[in-house]
């Protein structure tokens, strides 16, 4: 059957299209989706239950990668600890090994006759020696040695060893007359205790 059209009327669906809307109907009426037509209630909450799954595991890689990301900065802090540890144990050690050619050098030029009496042979070395030690408490300024002030301070076992006690009428008790061997700070760690002579 073809469609018949009337200037004053609509066209009249042939029976191929009725056909097609009854079946359109029957889908619709068994809860089929249509295209263009909203899903059902059973689909949407099905929807909303698979995105709630996805949200939690969303949330729960967020949590692994958040506690991988702090477990590695703790490493990343730790390895920095541990480096500059090392570093400062090297250059402790540097330092250790050097104080006792500073006590040779310092003991030299002590026993060195005075300026006026050297002679042209023996002045070279004498400035040498100076020069020397001039360089070396250079370079521990530079990282950070210091000589531990001791002549007429109490004595402080954080920083003195008393290696003997004399008398002295001028000196309260406990105070260092004399210095032994100079005591060294690296920072504020003692690297090494002076060893003084104290009054009774």
């Amino acid at each position: 059957m073809t469609k018949k059209v009337d200037e004053n009327q609509d066209a009249v669906p042939d029976m191929g299209d009725l056909l097609d809307m009854t079946a359109l109907e029957g889908e619709w009426s068994q809860g089929n989706s249509l295209p263009g037509v909203e899903p059902s209630a059973a689909r949407i909450a099905e929807l909303e239950a698979e995105l709630e799954v996805q949200k939690e595991q969303v949330s729960k890689y967020r949590d692994e990668v958040l506690r991988k990301a702090a477990d590695f900065e703790n490493f990343r802090r730790q390895k920095e600890r541990e480096a500059m540890m090392a570093s400062s144990r090297s250059l402790e050690n540097s330092i250790r090994e050097l104080l006792p050619v500073v006590d040779d050098i310092k003991r030299l030029l002590q026993h060195a006759p005075e300026s006026s009496e050297l002679s042209n042979e023996v002045r070279p070395y004498i400035e040498g020696a100076e020069l020397v030690k001039k360089n070396l408490e250079k370079w521990f300024a530079e990282k950070g040695v210091n000589a531990i002030e001791s002549i007429g301070a109490k004595l402080d076992v954080n920083f003195h060893e008393a290696i003997s006690q004399v008398d002295h009428p001028e000196a309260e008790p406990d105070t260092i007359i004399e210095e032994y061997q100079t005591g060294y700070l690296l920072g504020e760690k003692v690297i090494r205790h002076a060893k003084v002579i104290v009054a009774r």
